[in-house]
C-alpha cells in the first residue's frame, strides 16, 4: 500500500466516487447471494445473463452485460480483494486531487473498455476460424488494473507494500509486473481474459491523457451552459435588430453593439457618466 501521510498502511478516506463504487459492488454481491438462495437451480442462468460472455453478446445482444458483469463477483476472498483494491486505488486518486466525477469516469470507461477488448479478440479469433475457450467475465479486474496503471504513470515513485509480505515496491514497478503477467497469460488458455485486462489498463492511460481534469460530467455541463448562453445572446441580437428596424420606421434611430446592448449617443449622457 502507498505511503499516505505518516502511515504506510493507512487506507484513504472512504468518500466520493470511491464510496459509491465500493458500496454498489457490496450491495450487488449480497443481492446475488440472496438471489442464489431464492432461485437455487435457476441462479446460474441469472448470473450468466449478468456476466459478460462475448459469444452470447454477439449472438443475442445482451446490451446490459458490458456494465452488469462488473457487479458479479464469485467467491468471498476474490470479492474482498477486488473491493479493497478499489477502495485503496480509487481513494488514492481522489486524495491526490482527482475529482469524484473523474474517478467515476475512469471506472466506467475501464469497465466498458475491458468488455470491448474481450469482444474484439473473441470476434477476431472466430473470424479466422479459431474457436477460443468460452469466456465469462465477472468483477472489476479491468478497472483495478486501469487505476493501477494510472497511478503507475502519474505517481510512479509512490511506495506500495506487497501485502501480506512486508516488502515495499514502487507503483510503477508494480504496474509493470501486472502488465508482464497479463502479457504472459496471452499465450495460455486465458488469453481472452488477459487481453481484456490489458484493454482495461490501456483505457486508464488514455483516460489519464485525454479526460478533462474535472471529469466528463463537469465538462459536458460547461459546454451545455456555454451553448445555452450563446443561444440567448443570439436571440438578444436578433431582437435588437428587429427593434432597430421598428424604431427606424418610427423616424428614430437606435443602435446596438455586438452583444445586443443599446449604444447611447446622447452627449449629455456621456458627459454625465464620465
Amino acid at each position: 500500500m502507498a505511503r499516505i501521510g505518516s502511515s504506510q498502511l493507512a487506507f484513504p478516506d472512504f468518500r466520493g466516487a470511491t464510496r459509491r463504487i465500493v458500496l454498489a459492488n457490496i450491495i450487488s454481491f449480497f443481492l446475488l447471494l440472496v438471489a442464489g438462495f431464492l432461485l437455487r437451480d435457476r441462479f446460474l442462468d441469472l448470473r450468466l445473463a449478468l456476466s459478460f460472455i462475448p459469444s452470447v453478446f454477439l449472438h443475442h445482444a445482451y446490451l446490459w452485460q458490458p456494465i452488469t458483469y462488473s457487479f458479479v463477483h464469485i467467491g468471498v476472498l476474490n470479492t474482498l480483494f477486488e473491493l479493497l483494491s478499489l477502495w485503496f486505488l480509487a481513494g488514492f486518486l481522489e486524495m491526490q486531487g482527482h475529482g469524484s466525477s473523474w474517478v467515476m469516469g475512469l471506472f466506467v470507461t475501464s469497465i466498458l473498455a475491458t468488455a470491448a477488448s474481450a469482444l474484439v479478440v473473441y470476434g477476431a479469433c472466430a473470424a479466422i476460424g479459431y474457436n477460443p475457450d468460452q469466456v465469462v467475465l465477472t468483477g472489476t479486474f479491468g478497472a483495478v488494473f486501469a487505476m493501477l496503471a494510472v497511478i503507475g504513470i502519474r505517481y510512479g515513485e509512490t511506495q506500495f507494500m506487497m501485502f501480506p509480505l512486508p516488502i515495499g515496491i514502487k507503483a510503477k514497478y508494480l504496474a509493470i509486473i501486472y502488465t508482464l503477467v497479463a502479457v504472459a497469460m496471452l499465450f495460455g488458455s486465458e488469453g481472452v481474459y488477459a487481453f481484456a485486462q490489458l484493454g482495461g489498463g490501456l483505457s486508464g492511460l488514455i483516460w489519464l491523457r485525454r479526460a478533462p481534469s474535472h471529469g466528463v460530467g463537469f465538462t459536458l455541463s460547461e459546454k451545455w451552459y456555454g451553448l445555452r448562453n450563446r443561444y440567448y445572446r443570439w436571440k438578444r441580437r436578433r431582437a435588437a435588430r428587429k427593434f432597430e428596424v421598428y424604431m427606424k420606421s418610427q423616424g428614430r434611430t437606435v443602435r446596438f453593439d455586438g452583444q445586443g446592448r443599446q449604444i447611447d449617443d446622447d452627449a449629455n449622457d456621456k458627459k454625465r457618466w464620465n
